[in-house]
């Protein structure tokens, strides 16, 4: 992970958390239901992720869901392994009952 400084765009219409990385789109797709937010997709290149651009925005949008008081469920096997990675800095984003 970089600090990088990401630009988070939150299209609802869409329901996807939106970026641009090295010129190319990044997207989040998520679903939101009362307190909690499920983030059930990571659409970016191959070559993204195998560089690790993928953990940078997927900090910002957990960044944005903090700041917003909700909880999250990363449904994403990606969004999970990241979450299971970095456990302990963000267990207090998951609902209560749910371990990943």
């Amino acid at each position: 992970m970089s600090d990088v400084e990401l630009e988070i765009i939150d299209n609802e219409f869409l329901r996807q958390f939106e970026t641009t990385i090295e010129d190319q789109k990044a997207k989040i797709e998520y679903a939101q239901q009362e307190r909690k937010i499920f983030l059930t997709k990571l659409i970016m290149s191959e070559d993204q992720i195998e560089k690790g651009l993928h953990e940078d925005f997927i900090v910002a949008v957990f960044n944005i869901i903090e700041e917003r008081n909700i909880r999250l469920v990363p449904t994403s096997p990606i969004i999970a392994k990241f979450m299971r990675k970095n456990r302990r800095k963000y267990k207090n984003l998951l609902p209560v009952g749910i371990n990943i």
